[in-house]
């Protein structure tokens, strides 16, 4: 557990793991390990179709890899080496809940909660989805909470990548 002092009393600081399912740019991907390393995300679990950076143990075609890893690094500027994190085919949410975390999805949803309302759990995985229609229904259902940026422009959200800065900026607590 992290601490940080406020106001003259030592807090803890809540443990974030930020979950990326289904993220298509290489360039999103690379500003969510930068936004990530900077408010002291655990780690990062890559799942679906999300370009990865290199792995200990990569079974992708070394072209590939080199490629993904080359476009990961031109946003990331280096966080990818500060960080850790991890590939996984499908979103899995049974170890992180055995784990004592709370699975809040960012995403635009009639029940979900203003980001500014949200209280943050001591162990929070916030998962973020898919740039243009988001998290998928049936994954939405599996999370405990959904959580929403307010918005007052013309658009209806943010770019993926921004918005998950966002909301680590409101839980991190900073």
């Amino acid at each position: 557990m992290k601490y940080r002092l406020r106001h003259t009393v030592i807090v803890p600081m809540p443990q974030i793991i930020l979950l990326v399912h289904n993220i298509r740019s290489t360039h999103n991907v690379g500003s969510l390990f930068r936004s990530a390393e900077g408010f002291g995300v655990e780690k990062i679990i890559l799942s679906g179709y999300t370009p990865y950076p290199r792995l200990a143990i990569d079974t992708r075609l070394p072209h590939i890899v080199d490629k993904l890893t080359s476009q990961i690094h031109k946003t990331a500027l280096g966080a990818e080496n500060h960080i850790p994190f991890e590939y996984r085919e499908n979103l899995d949410f049974s170890q992180l809940r055995n784990t004592g975390y709370r699975i809040a999805a960012l995403e635009q949803a009639s029940d979900s909660i203003s980001l500014k309302h949200y209280t943050v759990p001591e162990k929070i995985a916030l998962l973020i989805g898919e740039e243009v229609h988001g998290i998928e229904p049936s994954v939405l259902e599996r999370c405990d909470d959904i959580i929403e940026i307010p918005m007052n422009g013309q658009k209806e959200s943010f770019n993926v990548s921004v918005a998950a800065g966002i909301a680590l900026y409101k839980l991190a607590d900073l």
